[in-house]
């Protein structure tokens, strides 16, 4: 039986699909530790949130003091009750609480979306624990793996975390069209069609299109993913690599249905005005990781200029088409200055030794491509972000849809801490921080619902939503940087010390009240025995 848009089975994995796991790739990632009755609090019957600051989502402005209800896993109340510097009107706050939790002078938000995350694997984090508490430690209850991991494995996470059996965000799984199926390579339309509907029969939310290698997809195969996929209420984004953009640009692509591009592929590419191909040196290989990435950044000067009129026609038709934008700054930004990246200060305290590992310049691991990186490779990234973040700048005021995404776990960028750092990339960009707050929460809320043509379950702080929140002690509107695990650098003119602010206080996701801080101390914990085995290993050695 085929499903109509509009005809979906539940989120959660079938047992048909549970059970047709290949034990091959589920052992390619440990498996993941159960939640435990000291880990979150919650759901309650009904949980009222006392004397909090709103930031809805919306871009509306913050409003507060208000008293938020949850009941269960949803949000049924929010009311305001008095004015900022006045006491509290009791009369006008809810009642019946199961549980209280005092929220004067916090700032509450939607759970962040994350519309570009991997979990790790072997030869990085391989341990889904370790980045599923970055993540929710960073306020990230919601997650668009491309693919979190092994597809099969991906469903599972899936299903364990949409019943709270794990700590983890709320997972959409999004697939590579092939992936995890036997029936031979996609390498026609019609093989391509007859996949989506196999993923959409095991729950897959969406297809993941790369274009990364020889062989990419084929525009007329691109198609009828697409094409198939809206079909079945199925959502579609691409990676449109250098091996296949020649091809299929990032309009090439929107004119044939794609939801979103992810990073920038394809996007200079639409516009390029010498060439119908970038200007390659004439000794480029695909293969070698500092070509791919340092060429790249040469970009900037072989496309349209900000203003020009070709560039305002693909402003134009990108939102003719509904096409969506998921930049994923932060993933690429160590091309423009390696050092800051390098030597963050959370990856001490952060980084497993593993993780570490695989960011060293090494031929053979994806994104490691320092081989020896230069001021010139650099200056021309900085020119590269300069035009990316005008676009992406101008398309939002034009009334285009920009999403957050992080892609962590590659050059010298960790789970969590470089999803806000995205934050801080699109306020360079010249987004207003509500418009930040916004393109973290709503924006990706839309992105994944439209495709199944619903409205958004969570992304804004409205009853009869999801309860997935975020709760800060300092207004991140001011400050961005509060939302980081570790906070914000901050003298205290009292003490003459320096000291460190912010930092989530509580995730909320279902109704469940988690410690934020509780969350990423475990993962310090599990970085400090990473280091000490190494250190006895390497002593036995």
């Amino acid at each position: 039986m085929q499903l109509s848009r509009g005809q979906f089975r539940p989120a959660a994995l079938s047992l048909a699909a549970a059970v047709a796991i290949p034990t091959l790739l589920s052992a390619q990632m440990e498996p993941t530790t159960p939640r435990s009755a000291a880990e979150g609090d919650g759901p309650h019957e009904r949980l009222i949130l006392r004397g909090a600051t709103i930031i809805d989502g919306t871009g509306a402005p913050p409003m507060g003091p208000v008293d938020i209800v949850i009941e269960g896993d949803r949000i049924s109340e929010i009311q305001t009750v008095g004015y900022p510097g006045v006491p509290i009107n009791e009369e006008r706050r809810p009642s019946g609480a199961t549980k209280e939790i005092d929220m004067t002078g916090m700032f509450i938000m939607p759970g962040f979306v994350d519309m570009h995350a991997h979990t790790g694997g072997p030869g990085k984090a391989a341990q889904p624990e370790y980045t599923y508490k970055l993540w929710m430690g960073h306020g990230i209850t919601t997650s668009r793996g491309v693919g979190h991991g092994p597809m099969m494995w991906a469903l599972q996470e899936k299903a364990l975390a949409e019943r709270n059996e794990i700590v983890a965000p709320r997972m959409f799984t999004y697939a590579r069209p092939g992936e995890a199926w036997d029936r031979g390579p996609v390498d026609s339309p019609e093989k391509a069609r007859e996949w989506v509907r196999w993923a959409a029969e095991v729950d897959v939310e969406g297809a993941k299109i790369d274009g990364l290698k020889l062989g990419a997809m084929d525009p007329d195969i691109m198609a009828a993913v697409i094409d198939e996929a809206k079909k079945f209420g199925l959502g579609s984004v691409a990676h449109l690599g250098q091996m296949g953009v020649v091809r299929m640009t990032a309009l090439d692509a929107a004119e044939v249905g794609l939801d979103m591009m992810t990073h920038y592929y394809g996007l200079m590419e639409s516009m390029l005005t010498d060439y119908s191909v970038q200007d390659w040196p004439l000794d480029y290989n695909y293969q070698d990781e500092q070509h791919r990435f340092g060429n790249v950044g040469r970009l900037w000067n072989q496309a349209a200029e900000p203003g020009s009129e070709q560039w305002n026609d693909l402003i134009d038709r990108f939102l003719e088409l509904d096409f969506g934008l998921d930049p994923t700054m932060t993933i690429y930004e160590a091309s423009r200055d390696v050092m800051r990246s390098r030597e963050a200060d959370f990856h001490d305290e952060y980084t497993l030794p593993s993780q570490w590992d695989f960011y060293q310049p090494s031929r053979i691991a994806h994104g490691s491509y320092w081989f020896y990186w230069t001021s010139e490779d650099e200056y021309h990234w900085k020119r590269f972000f300069q035009k990316w973040m005008h676009f992406l700048n101008d398309y939002k005021n034009a009334g285009g849809r920009v999403t957050t995404g992080s892609d962590s776990g590659f050059i010298y960028k960790l789970y969590g801490f470089d999803y806000i750092r995205e934050l801080e990339l699109l306020r360079e960009a010249g987004f207003h921080p509500v418009e930040v707050i916004r393109s973290a929460t709503l924006f990706g809320a839309e992105e994944l619902h439209d495709p199944k043509g619903t409205t958004i379950d969570f992304g804004i702080l409205r009853p009869g939503l999801k309860a997935d929140m975020v709760v800060v002690d300092e207004n991140p509107l001011q400050n961005l940087k509060v939302l980081y695990g570790n906070g914000a650098v901050k003298l205290n003119d009292e003490t003459g010390e320096v000291e460190r602010v912010g930092g989530i206080k509580y995730t909320i996701k279902d109704g469940i009240v988690y410690d934020a801080q509780q969350l990423l101390a475990d993962v310090r914990e599990m970085v400090r025995k990473a280091k000490e085995e190494r250190a006895v290993s390497d002593g036995d050695s």
